[in-house]
């Protein structure tokens, strides 16, 4: 359930970013110790859920207002079970190959809901719409058509949240903000994809400030929309905040926050976060 949440106090204005004093945590990005039990899952949780918690008490917000996605990506399926048995329904994959693997392999599972949350090229969409219940990257039509398609014919649906690129990063996908409302009204189109809100990844910095502009902007577009979107057409949810930044995401307005590492540990392999591949794209 999601709860409403008063309008954001003057801390959030963009002119006047640094009014909460909440650090990123990106100084810990690649040393998050391992879960390797499920008392070290349920120790994580606790502790990610106690700052999202303490995150949503300074701004007025019911905790229960905020969805915890875990992000499971490059982590094996006997983690994957570790983390099922402390408590988790929800995992978040960043490749699409990857997502249908491990929905294979855990079928015996039948309870986890996926939610792909990496860009997606076109040959890839029949993997998504079989296996996963949530696509959050989506910022092309040509993706939204062949989504639809397979959607179509597997007679099911997908929630999607459209990704937006609050950066203005070269190396980042997503739809220019400028560019979102016309979009919206095109998946109309599409009854298949019901979408559920936006998403985006703010900038990689140490620096408080220009993160909280990203969530703030995308903050900002969601509440325009509102009012200009057809009747039908909601854009209600907000992805965005990850292990170094979720905090400031949810001061911010978010009601979905994608955690990984804080609650994984650190992965065996460099991050696009800070390496970006030749997709540009990087997820927790």
């Amino acid at each position: 359930m999601l709860f409403p949440f008063p309008a954001m106090s003057e801390a959030s204005d963009m002119n006047d970013p640094q009014t909460f004093d909440t650090p990123t945590q990106h100084d810990r990005h690649g040393q998050w110790p391992q879960a390797e039990s499920i008392e070290d899952f349920r120790h994580n949780f606790e502790v990610v859920r106690a700052r999202i918690a303490a995150a949503c008490a300074r701004v007025g917000r019911h905790p229960d207002s905020v969805r915890l996605l875990p992000v499971s990506k490059t982590k094996p399926e006997s983690i994957i079970r570790l983390c099922h048995a402390a408590g988790a329904r929800e995992f978040g994959e960043n490749k699409p190959q990857e997502a249908y693997t491990k929905w294979q392999a855990l079928s015996d599972l039948p309870d986890i809901r996926w939610s792909v949350i990496g860009h997606l090229q076109t040959n890839k969409a029949k993997r998504v719409a079989t296996c996963a219940a949530e696509f959050q990257a989506l910022d092309s039509l040509r993706v939204a058509e062949a989504l639809e398609r397979h959607l179509q014919a597997l007679g099911r649906g997908l929630d999607v949240f459209v990704q937006v690129n609050t950066s203005d990063e070269a190396s980042k996908f997503g739809l220019p903000p400028d560019e979102v409302e016309g979009f919206l009204r095109a998946l109309t189109a599409y009854p298949a994809l019901r979408v559920r809100g936006l998403m985006t990844l703010a900038i990689l910095s140490g620096e408080a400030a220009p993160v909280r502009r990203c969530f703030v902007r995308l903050r900002t577009l969601r509440d325009r929309l509102r009012d200009t979107l057809p009747a039908g057409v909601r854009v209600d949810e907000l992805s965005m905040g990850m292990s170094g930044d979720y905090e400031i995401a949810i001061e911010e307005g978010a009601t979905v926050v994608r955690v990984g590492q804080a609650l994984f540990g650190a992965r065996a392999t460099p991050d696009s976060h800070y390496w970006p591949d030749a997709a540009g794209e990087r997820s927790d």
